[in-house]
């Protein structure tokens, strides 16, 4: 692919951004157990969206047996704990410890400082419309429990 005037197209656009994303994220991720695949969990266990880490790993399109390396590399790290469900006892919260929650906040303000030099072709009001737009597309793809959906892949 030459340059990005030449990516016209939904897919190669997409991908050249992902690789984008990808290289500036992954080098400050690099340090969170599973990279950016890491940072998205730890995100997503802070926010408490999820009732087990089955739900979770569904919401997050993860392969179940790899949600559970990845928990337990985040709990080794100190990140994440798994705890009882106060609603029922055979299942296991994954709940963000202080030093989870500490991290994730230093690890957003740095994410967010490379996605505005990473869109720094868009001004501020286009940069929070294709954010939006994005959000809008991906939740577009979830089925009612909130799982994320391939056109065309696995399950859905």
């Amino acid at each position: 692919m030459g340059s990005a005037d030449n990516v016209t197209e939904l897919g190669p656009a997409l991908l050249t951004l992902g690789r984008a994303y990808l290289g500036v994220a992954g080098a400050i991720l690099d340090k969170v157990p599973h990279g950016p695949r890491g940072y998205h969990t730890l995100a997503a266990v802070i926010r408490g969206d999820h009732p087990s880490q089955l739900v979770l790993a569904g919401r997050l399109g993860i392969d179940r047996t790899v949600m559970t390396y990845l928990i337990d590399d985040l709990v080794t790290a100190g990140l994440v704990e798994r705890q009882l469900n106060p609603t029922d006892r055979r299942q296991r919260r994954i709940v963000a410890t202080p030093q989870g929650i500490q991290t994730m906040a230093e690890l957003d303000r740095r994410v967010r400082e490379a996605e505005e030099e990473l869109l720094g072709a868009l001004d501020l009001d286009e940069r929070e419309a294709f954010r939006d737009l994005l959000r809008r597309a991906v939740s577009g793809l979830r089925d009612s429990d909130g799982r994320l959906c391939y056109p065309g892949g696995d399950g859905c």
